[in-house]
């Protein structure tokens, strides 16, 4: 009897990778599961997760936005290299249409540029560099997270608000250390009295503390993700340089931190493109359903990862399920708008969101443990890179 074989099934005996399926939609996630950084990489997971369930995606071959997907995780651990192998094996082996996640600037800087050379749909879940905003920007790149230097640009409009006159800042060594500095000096009026540009993952903060004590600021600027903002912050409170120093605080302090923190964080204020008071019923559910199926108050990672998925699964049923054509998902991506916990999102010509910034301050809640409570609304408004996109790669 003659044996019959499809095609797929002849390539795969040769030894020939078949294409993905054009009604399957293959995912790729970049975290970051491990190292110093895993304390907020687990908050964007977690809430990527949460956002695919929310969509009834809990396993492969569970329908995202009505069509079958599979997704691939890997872990970067916020190293280039690692991140650039991790991408490499969702292009070539894993065959994905779209990759999400990448938490660390210095990451995203190594793997967009072969993400779009691939023609993959890049949606951010967190790292917002601003070369990516500006010369760098790709009509495939959507972010469902923020810009850099925004966050601190509304802390260098609250300082002014605050009549701060002068102000020393801390920022890891890497892209987004040096695009919050900018950021934040190209809105505060008062005098920058020095910086330091630490080394990315640093965990003694004491020479600077020193130098701090030397120009004696009426505050301090600190850019501390993940470990490194529990270190700064408890060094910060056994210095005492509190007591007469006010603490603006960036990507440092959140849920996802403030845990380890403890009230070493009480009295300290930032800005966030997510308000966790915001009143939203969408919001609302989101911290129910990530306290329920965690047992922690999300942070704003948790949100980025959350709102990333559902953004994709909006996207397919706007495409009836179609995930031949890149382009046209990441267009669809950015004409529908953000349905964020944040509110009702508009994307700039660059993918980056026009989002909301707040002040949010660290209290002491009824029972006395630190808590993040949400105040007024810095400002709304585009990123200071749009105009920088060349006019062929906007949407």
């Amino acid at each position: 009897m003659r044996r019959r074989y499809s095609l797929p099934a002849l390539l795969l005996a040769v030894g020939v990778a078949c294409p993905a399926s054009a009604q399957e939609l293959r995912v790729g996630f970049l975290g970051v599961a491990t190292g110093p950084f895993a304390v907020i990489g687990v908050h964007n997971e977690r809430g990527w997760k949460l956002g695919l369930e929310k969509e009834g995606w809990t396993k492969d071959g569970d329908k995202l936005g009505g069509v079958p997907t599979r997704v691939f995780y890997g872990d970067d651990q916020m190293r280039p290299d690692t991140g650039l192998r991790e991408v490499e094996k969702f292009i070539k082996s894993d065959r994905v249409q779209i990759i999400s996640g990448v938490m660390g600037s210095n990451v995203m800087m190594a793997v967009a540029k072969p993400i779009f050379d691939a023609s993959v749909v890049l949606v951010a879940a967190n790292a917002g560099p601003a070369p990516l905003a500006g010369e760098m920007c790709n009509p495939l790149f959507v972010s469902a997270s923020f810009m850099n230097d925004q966050n601190a640009e509304a802390t260098g409009e609250l300082a002014n608000r605050d009549g701060i006159k002068s102000i020393y800042l801390i920022a890891p060594n890497y892209q987004a250390g040096k695009d919050n500095v900018a950021g934040f000096q190209r809105t505060y009026k008062g005098k920058v009295a020095g910086q330091a540009l630490v080394k990315l993952g640093e965990s003694d903060f004491q020479a600077d503390f020193s130098k701090v004590r030397a120009v004696a600021p009426e505050a301090v600027m600190v850019f501390a993700p993940g470990a490194m903002g529990v270190s700064f912050m408890k060094q910060w409170e056994s210095s005492g340089l509190g007591k007469t120093i006010k603490l603006y605080t960036l990507y440092t302090i959140d849920n996802a931190t403030l845990p380890a923190i403890g009230t070493a964080a009480i009295g300290s204020v930032q800005t966030s493109h997510w308000n966790p008071d915001l009143p939203d019923p969408r919001n609302q559910a989101f911290i129910k359903d990530y306290v329920a199926k965690y047992g922690q108050l999300p942070s704003i990672y948790a949100v980025h990862g959350y709102d990333a998925a559902r953004n994709i699964a909006r996207a397919m049923k706007a495409l009836d399920g179609k995930t031949g054509d890149p382009l046209a998902i990441a267009k669809t991506m950015r004409k529908q708008g953000l349905d964020s916990v944040r509110g009702d999102l508009k994307f700039n010509a660059n993918g980056f969101l026009i989002q909301p910034y707040w002040k949010l301050a660290v209290v002491a809640g009824a029972d006395g443990k630190a808590i993040e409570r949400g105040q007024e609304k810095v400002f709304e408004r585009p990123d200071s890179f749009g105009d920088k996109c060349p006019p062929d790669k906007r949407l």
